[in-house]
């Protein structure tokens, strides 16, 4: 199955260059991610997320431990962007996201990576984490389709981007790639000081299902479009789970991919936490996959 990116379109059009332009006007002041605080960052600022203008990037390799449609069996191109604007108390990147770890990165070094990897045989460009950083890296997406790239974007995200980031990235992203971490406002003010978190994940993943539609995946067993949904199974946090499954089924599509995932151990704050100081139990990871499947989510996955 032959597939065209979105992006190379939108590049050929203009709409590219011109969404380039919004996107720039939401950094001064930031309003990129759903907290808004409004940093002059192209004078220095430093928001919520601590990032700064200049792209800060922590690593760029291909991966094989993201979902089987997006590694096949050259991996996936992921590009790690240090800083974030969730800042979750058990993040298990907190190094990265939290920490800071990473370098300074220009525009044509992060086009060059991104040919680099395809090079490499990478089936996509996985952006982790850039959610802070779109308009930078789409300048750089603009040099590297001048290089040749050609294979689907990946918009690697915890979820908590704002509906107008997400709407200026239609006909950009091929594969939109959100968390939904929790849908209670207790427990997302909680653990990611976001009370605002559930309202904003539900609006951006009905953007980007819009956008994209389900996950398209091709003969050989690698996606191409759409969108692939993640949720972490937290210890004692099943009910919430079981509202996630069902907002995905009723709000998103039943057809939608989602990948219920069982990794979870404590990180970074987690242990100042009593009710997240412990590991996710076979047992609630086992509930949360049999629910989902057991609701009609057709595409449920482990």
């Amino acid at each position: 199955m032959e597939y065209t990116p979105l992006y190379i379109e939108s590049y050929s059009s203009g709409t590219l260059q011109e969404r380039l332009e919004e996107l720039e006007s939401l950094l001064n002041p930031c309003t990129l991610c759903p907290r808004h605080c409004k940093a002059n960052r192209l004078v220095g600022d430093l928001g919520y997320c601590k990032a700064p203008y200049d792209l800060f990037v922590s690593s760029a390799s291909p991966h094989f431990g993201e979902e089987a449609p997006l590694v096949g069996n050259n991996g996936s191109g992921t590009i790690f962007f240090t800083h974030c604007s969730l800042r979750c108390v058990f993040c298990q990147n907190h190094d990265i996201s939290i920490g800071g770890e990473g370098a300074p990165c220009t525009y044509g070094k992060l086009a060059a990576l991104m040919v680099d990897l395809q090079d490499r045989g990478c089936h996509n460009i996985n952006l982790v984490t850039p959610t802070h950083y779109v308009p930078q890296i789409i300048k750089a997406l603009s040099i590297a389709i001048g290089k040749g790239l050609s294979i689907p974007l990946v918009y690697n995200t915890s979820g908590y981007d704002s509906i107008e980031t997400i709407r200026l990235l239609d006909g950009i992203i091929d594969i939109y790639m959100p968390d939904i971490k929790f849908l209670d406002s207790e427990l997302s003010q909680r653990f990611c000081k976001a009370g605002d978190y559930p309202e904003s994940v539900r609006e951006a993943v009905r953007e980007m299902q819009r956008q994209v539609g389900d996950l398209l995946i091709d003969e050989y067993g690698i996606a191409k479009k759409g969108l692939l949904v993640r949720h972490l199974v937290m210890p004692s946090c099943g009910d919430d789970t079981k509202m996630i499954m069902r907002f995905i089924r009723d709000e998103v599509s039943q057809n939608a991919f989602v990948n219920i995932m069982a990794q979870y151990h404590p990180c970074h704050r987690a242990d100042e936490f009593e009710e997240i100081a412990v590991r996710t139990s076979l047992k609630e990871h086992a509930d949360a996959v049999e629910y989902a499947r057991g609701i009609g989510l057709l595409r449920a996955s482990t």
